[in-house]
């Protein structure tokens, strides 16, 4: 389930560090350490929505007759 981008990087782990998350994660769904780490930064720092120009104006009238915006 891990996937492999082309610009992905490595980052080094301290080995004590890396064998306390084997252990947190024997006998869940997480398939590696990676997986896990992965998951974890991907909660920590998630995407940024990509919105279509008329989603946008849908956003800000929304925002306008809530009194958010003017």
């Amino acid at each position: 389930m891990t996937k492999k981008e082309s610009n992905s990087v490595s980052v080094q782990v301290p080995g004590d560090l890396f064998r306390k998350i084997e252990e947190k994660i024997e006998g869940t769904s997480f398939s590696s350490v990676e997986e896990y780490v992965i998951r974890k930064l991907e909660n920590e720092f998630p995407a940024e929505p990509v919105y279509s120009k008329e989603e946008e104006e849908l956003i800000r009238e929304r925002l306008r007759r809530l009194g958010y915006i003017e």
